[in-house]
């Protein structure tokens, strides 16, 4: 297992100064060369669920480029367990380096079509798998489950005084574990990265009650905006730009830009746009004067390779 010993940076900027704020990043994207950021939070109990339950293999979900998939295979590689990727799309004639490297760990890649992977939790499918693959314990996609956002609740640690805690949001099981762990003075704000209505609020109150059943748990939506600054726990959308993994000039100028100034590479999908959101809402005056703020980098730079191919910025 891996042993987390937080490694915490602080970044200064005349807008911090502006508004007496203390800025400081979560590097989880440092804890491990390979299960990095928030995805060994996810996949530790899950692992630790399997063994106990002596499985040997471990099937899982993600797209071609997933943090997900890359995460997983060598997690297993390290927990000495077999891996299965049930990787959404055609198999293509090359594999790109998130699935080249998967495959280097071990995993075993099984490409179904997007139609048949939209039903992936449908008993047909896991039946087949079943089949093809033997006795196995299942992970979502994201490890997103009961597991994974019980392993969020590391992330902070107790003693941490921060007023304000940032974090990316894809499926919302790393918010939704935080947000079980957060004291009753502290704030967390969700940035949402994919396109469309805000339904991952309703997911992280799903994820909430199903995990912590009995207890009482708030977030709100784009409306913690119509307030002078933002006093809840909210999942924010007005960041996701031109959709998942899609280009977007305006995010490329503030990763060079961010990069350069404070020396922490950022992923293209999750933690450019959280960083650029953390900008913009403390610029907008958004954020409480006189604020510690930790901003968690949930990793994800393993996909910049292929995200750099993809849109030929190499």
């Amino acid at each position: 297992m891996i042993t987390y010993d937080p490694i915490i940076q602080k970044i200064s900027s005349n807008l911090f100064t502006e508004h007496n704020f203390s800025v400081e990043v979560l590097r989880l994207d440092l804890i491990h060369p390979e299960i990095s950021g928030n995805k060994w939070f996810k996949l530790k109990r899950n692992l630790q669920k399997a063994k106990a339950g002596n499985f040997k293999t471990i099937i899982t979900f993600g797209g071609a480029f997933s943090n997900h998939i890359a995460a997983t295979a060598s997690a297993c590689k390290l927990e000495g367990l077999n891996s299965v990727g049930v990787i959404r799309g055609e198999k293509p004639e090359v594999l790109n380096p998130t699935l080249l490297k998967a495959q280097e760990n071990g995993m075993l890649l099984h490409f179904v079509d997007r139609k048949t992977y939209s039903h992936k939790t449908n008993n047909q499918l896991k039946n087949e798998l079943e089949k093809n693959f033997g006795e196995h314990y299942l992970i979502p996609e994201g490890g997103n489950n009961k597991e994974g956002v019980l392993g969020c609740t590391e992330i902070l640690k107790p003693e941490w005084d921060y007023d304000v805690v940032f974090c990316a949001c894809g499926t919302a099981a790393t918010f939704a574990g935080i947000l079980a762990s957060l004291k009753p003075n502290q704030t967390l704000i969700g940035i949402n990265v994919l396109k469309g209505e805000n339904t991952l609020v309703k997911d992280a109150l799903d994820q909430l009650h199903l995990v912590f059943p009995g207890q009482n748990f708030f977030v709100g939506g784009n409306d913690a905006l119509d307030k002078k600054v933002i006093s809840e726990s909210c999942i924010i959308n007005n960041y996701c730009f031109n959709g998942y993994a899609k280009l977007d000039k305006h995010l490329i100028e503030f990763k060079d830009k961010f990069e350069k100034e404070f020396k922490i590479p950022l992923d293209y999908i999750y933690t450019n746009k959280l960083f650029y959101a953390a900008f913009d809402l403390i610029k907008q005056n958004k954020i409480k004067p006189n604020s510690k703020i930790l901003i968690i980098h949930c990793g994800g730079l393993q996909g910049n390779k292929g995200f750099e191919e993809r849109y030929k910025l190499i």
